[in-house]
């Protein structure tokens, strides 16, 4: 008995850890160029000491992943916003280093550098801030990212790829650091860049919900069977004891 009350605390961390994490995507549902966290759970198979072909199965804490999935591009008009298409990421550099993003709101600082909505440098292929000519007007950008001004090309907005699964965090909303250093695109044709839009958030509310209720469901149905699981033990006990 004293295995499923085990089993129980293990499958409550993960479904807290769980709950963690659609909270976390709730709240970023309308945070542009957001990418969902998803948790992976491994079973665990553990020997009893009676009986070796006894298995109890446990539940790990998780691991997260980020969803691939893409959200919905819109048209802005703004010649500053920008959206990646195919998987990659634009990179900013941050007191924390370089970051991943998919938030294409950029802007020109009063010294005309391509910078985020956080006033963070925009980094082209080779990791160094884009500069821009103040007098020059507009840019216009190729889906490769090259950027001209009045015909003249000015840089590259960089792309680049990470394997979330080597390890991430999250960095200011829809910012990401990863474990692996991220390796600029140097094949257009897997991925590009699109002006004049913005990616949304691959968050889709109403299945966020749905879980949500669905891990609380489950979080009170564990709680029950364990509380269950107490006031069978605590009678065993007291039935070997010679109590009443």
């Amino acid at each position: 008995m004293q295995s499923g009350i085990y089993v129980g605390i293990s499958s409550q961390i993960a479904l807290e850890r769980r709950l963690t994490t659609i909270a976390d995507n709730i709240a970023n549902m309308n945070t542009v160029g957001f990418r969902g966290t998803e948790v992976k759970f491994n079973q665990v198979m553990a020997e009893t000491k009676n009986d070796l072909r006894a298995n109890i199965a446990f539940v790990t804490q998780g691991n997260d992943y980020l969803s691939t999935k893409n959200g919905e591009v819109e048209r802005t008009g703004n010649p500053f916003d920008f959206a990646v298409k195919g998987d990659a990421w634009f990179a900013i550099n941050t007191p924390s280093g370089q970051v991943l993003t998919r938030d294409g709101r950029f802007s020109m600082s009063t010294t005309g550098e391509l910078i985020s909505t956080k006033g963070y440098p925009v980094l082209d292929p080779g990791g160094a801030p884009i500069q821009l000519n103040l007098a020059a007007g507009e840019p216009t950008v190729g889906s490769d990212g090259r950027i001209t001004q009045n015909g003249r090309t000015m840089g590259q907005i960089g792309l680049f790829t990470a394997d979330a699964k080597k390890g991430f965090v999250r960095y200011e909303n829809s910012g990401v650091i990863f474990s692996q250093a991220p390796q600029p695109v140097v094949d257009a044709d897997r991925a590009g860049v699109v002006q004049g839009f913005l990616e949304s958030s691959n968050i889709n509310g109403v299945s966020q919900m749905t879980q949500l209720i669905q891990v609380n469901r489950a979080f009170e149905g564990i709680s029950s069977m364990m509380k269950s699981t107490e006031e069978n033990l605590s009678q065993a006990l007291r039935t070997l004891g010679g109590g009443q």
